[in-house]
């Protein structure tokens, strides 16, 4: 594979590209692909799990015994009630809600480049969550809002694997 810096990228890329010769046209496809390969992070990636994973406040208490005796009796296990949430504190959420204002403003640039069609709607609704003020209480509910339509941006970018 050949590196190519910066100047080189955006010197080959402000030249017209000919579609009758499909080396240029392979290039700017590559260039596109290596583009936006730079905007996702792994470290995007994992806040985008740490917002959308489970967070309990407290452990949960086992009633393994109580279990194990209602299976072995034929009946159903016991209804548990949903784990409290834990909230984000403040320097967690500035800094999640950092990093995903910073990927909203990747994204917005590397979109063009790999899909298609333009998602309008999507982007439209990034911005508007980039841009929102919330009450410390919605933190979290908001946070994952943000990262659900990170998320759908993704999915429609598709897959570099090939």
């Amino acid at each position: 594979m050949i590196a190519v810096d910066d100047a080189t990228a955006a010197e080959l890329l402000s030249q017209p590209v000919d579609y009758e010769d499909a080396v240029k046209h392979r290039l700017a496809y590559l260039l596109s692909r290596s583009l936006a390969a730079e905007g996702i992070s792994d470290d995007l990636i994992d806040t985008l799990e740490e917002v959308l994973s489970d967070r309990p406040a407290d452990p949960p208490a086992c009633g393994r015994k109580l279990d194990a005796l209602l299976v072995r009796l034929g009946f159903p296990l016991r209804r548990r009630p949903l784990p409290e949430v834990a909230p984000l504190n403040d320097k967690d959420a500035a800094r999640i809600t950092d990093q995903f204002r910073r990927a909203t403003r990747q994204l917005m640039q590397v979109i063009p480049h790999r899909v298609a069609m333009y998602p309008t709607e999507e982007l439209h609704r990034l911005l508007a969550l980039r841009d929102e003020k919330t009450a410390p209480e919605d933190t979290l509910s908001y946070l994952r809002r943000y990262a659900l339509a990170i998320l759908a941006v993704l999915d429609l970018m598709g897959d570099d694997a090939e």
